[in-house]
């Protein structure tokens, strides 16, 4: 019986596998697979750079610099790892930092040029639209760097899966308002306003009758330290302003719906900005902290260590996508501040670094061959003389100046290979470009540092008639400033700094 029913199971079993479908031969599946439509991607990201003026990174100066090529090139390549299309787009003003050079920057200027547009072409740059600052050296010069330009009043279309983007470059509000609805016209479903302005005109334009654009980029801060902060201003077209130099991309995620339509600005996103604002402050907090002369090393470690985790928590929600619902499209607008914790992209890092090295060579080849000394002091006036004329009286105050940073100045310099960069070398010398003070890179010896006479001005006067009547210079707090500025210096508090470099001697009986 019980072999019975073991046969009429192993019956029912081989019954049921007979009336199913055979296996689809590969021919067949693949036509089956090419049959169906590839999902169109559910949204695009869109990265912006502007007013990075000539910048490839920070000086380093000071710890936690914000910026970076190689910093912005590998958000974008990160992002381009992700299923939704990528676009890089520059507003202008990037090229370089003065609307004139002196002959002697030149040969560095032009070489850091370059290296911009080489790395902006490993980001895929798509468009880029011009400003001032962009021909410094002639718009021959611009062009032959062949990146793909947008001139003023004109409209770029790109494709972002779904949808198309129209990139808007213009240097008045009309041309704004006319190449936006241009933009339109030619099927762009999200239009971007580069604007070659400040802010505050900017904000004035967006308020233009006929607008047509989604958002508008301030692409120009008025002065070289007035774009210190990212600004977004929440106006009915909101317009962004970035922060200079290179030390923040603009982040722009698209979400689209099931229908074309226009974008609007996500709401209910406010927590999470204002979430990742603590966190940016918090992150500031400590890096006053870490910067401070004298902090113990151990204590600096951990603060650091707390910095570097809050900035990873804020990078991830910048991260966050926006999420479109039903019919409607919508966008968010993000800063990414690029902290020095952030990756460098391999490539573009290898371009900052020849660079680096090719301007030190240049720099100095040109001084030799074409530098002039600094006039010599007016008739009457004090002239350099160095620190040893000063050791003379002053012994006690050597040991206080050699523990400081002012007495390294030179050494981290040859440390970082940038001891001929003419971007640095003027904080790192004593009498750098004045009457009787070095201008020349290869006579800088016997200037290194910052000496006395950084502080004090010049001292012949005083070195050769001791007395309180002939110091040419009180070290305040405008002095000090002019080397530590809100760039090189981001965190400088003046009662703070002050007394590290007090001591007996110097400035204490």
């Amino acid at each position: 019986m019980r072999a019975l029913l073991a046969a009429a199971l192993v019956a029912a079993s081989l019954a049921g596998c007979a009336r199913k479908d055979p296996p689809p031969r590969p021919a067949e599946a693949e036509a089956a697979s090419q049959s169906k439509p590839a999902a169109a991607p559910e949204g695009a990201i869109l990265f912006v750079s502007a007013d990075t003026r000539g910048y490839l990174g920070p000086c380093g100066c000071s710890e936690n610099m914000r910026g970076g090529i190689a910093r912005a090139a590998a958000q974008v390549q990160d992002a381009r790892k992700g299923p939704l299309p990528v676009l890089y787009v520059d507003g202008g003003n990037s090229l370089f930092g003065e609307l004139q050079l002196k002959p002697g920057q030149v040969p560095q200027e032009e070489r850091k040029a370059k290296a911009l547009a080489d790395a902006m072409r490993r980001m895929g740059l798509s468009v880029r639209a011009t400003g001032p600052l962009d021909d410094t050296q002639g718009a021959d010069f611009r062009k032959g760097l062949g990146l793909p330009e947008l001139p003023p009043g004109e409209v770029k279309l790109l494709p972002a899966g779904a949808r198309k983007v129209g990139i808007v470059a213009a240097s008045t509000a009309a041309q704004l308002v006319e190449a936006s609805a241009q933009a339109r016209a030619q099927g762009a479903d999200f239009v971007v306003g580069l604007l070659d302005v400040t802010l505050d005109a900017a904000q004035k334009a967006v308020e233009q009758p006929g607008l047509k654009a989604d958002v508008v980029v301030a692409t120009r801060t008025a002065t070289e330290f007035s774009g210190e902060q990212n600004r977004l201003v929440r106006a009915q077209v909101p317009v962004v302003a970035l922060q200079s130099k290179g030390r923040s991309l603009l982040r722009v995620d698209l979400a689209y719906g099931t229908q074309p339509g226009a974008f609007s600005l996500q709401k209910g996103q406010e927590d999470l900005e204002r979430e990742a604002e603590g966190l940016e402050k918090r992150a500031e907090l400590l890096d006053k902290d870490i910067n401070r002369p004298g902090t113990d090393p151990q204590l600096k470690a951990l603060k650091q260590a707390k910095r570097d985790e809050l900035v990873a928590r804020r990078q991830a929600l910048l991260n966050t996508p926006p999420v479109a619902t039903g019919a409607g499209n919508a966008f968010t607008l993000r800063f990414v501040p690029l902290e020095s914790s952030l990756p460098s992209d391999a490539e573009a890092l290898a371009l900052v670094t020849a660079y680096d090295a090719d301007v030190g060579k240049m720099n100095l080849a040109w001084a030799k061959a074409h530098g002039q000394d600094c006039p010599p002091p007016p008739p009457g006036s004090a002239g350099f003389v160095g620190n040893e004329p000063c050791r003379t009286c002053h012994e006690e105050a050597f040991p206080v100046w050699e523990k400081s940073k002012h007495h390294h100045a030179w050494e981290t310099l040859e440390q970082a290979g940038k001891q001929f960069h003419l971007n640095c070398v003027g904080c790192h010398v004593t009498g750098w470009e004045q009457p009787g003070g070095v201008c020349r890179l290869d006579k800088v010896a016997g200037r290194e540092d910052v000496g006395c006479e950084s502080c004090h001005g010049p001292g012949s006067k005083h070195a050769d008639a001791p007395s309180a009547r002939n110091i040419i210079a009180s070290p305040g707090e405008s002095v000090c400033v002019t080397c530590h500025n809100p760039e090189n210096s981001p965190h400088f508090d003046f009662a703070t700094y002050l007394p590290r470099i007090v001591g007996p001697g110097h400035g204490k009986p």
